[in-house]
């Protein structure tokens, strides 16, 4: 198991960063009931802040594997090269092939938040994109 911050007192930790932990810390996994009911509660702004991250809709796999998160971003590297490499054998029309690309990049963005809070605070730094998550 790695090492954990305590992320209330470490001053590398940003308020953003000890905001989403705290929220994690307090309800659980965003595949919990109490989770889904407490970000409801939230206004818009706090619910983008807790349940997305910008930088990785718009960076993708590079923040993931900056930040950290390098086994999640080979996992989405892996599964975006494999279903582009059957779109293309299958002649997939252009439109769909962006729209997939989106699809990852929303992948990205709502994956990246819990999983890194599973890896500083609680220690967990597995294979799994998407452990925790709701779907």
């Amino acid at each position: 198991m790695m090492a954990t911050v305590d992320f209330r007192t470490d001053p590398a930790v940003s308020e953003k960063w000890k905001t989403r932990f705290a929220f994690f810390e307090q309800f659980g996994a965003p595949s919990t009931q109490t989770y889904k009911d407490e970000l409801k509660k939230l206004p818009f702004k706090e619910k983008l802040l807790i349940n997305t991250n910008l930088f990785a809709f718009f960076f993708g796999v590079i923040y993931m594997a900056i930040i950290g998160l390098w086994k999640k971003a080979l996992v989405v590297l892996g599964m975006a090269v494999a279903i582009n490499v059957v779109l293309y054998i299958l002649h997939v029309p252009a439109p769909i092939s962006r729209g997939v690309g989106f699809g990852f990049a929303a992948l990205c963005g709502l994956c990246t938040n819990y999983a890194l809070y599973l890896k500083k605070v609680k220690g967990q730094d597995g294979w799994n994109l998407f452990e925790g998550m709701r779907w």
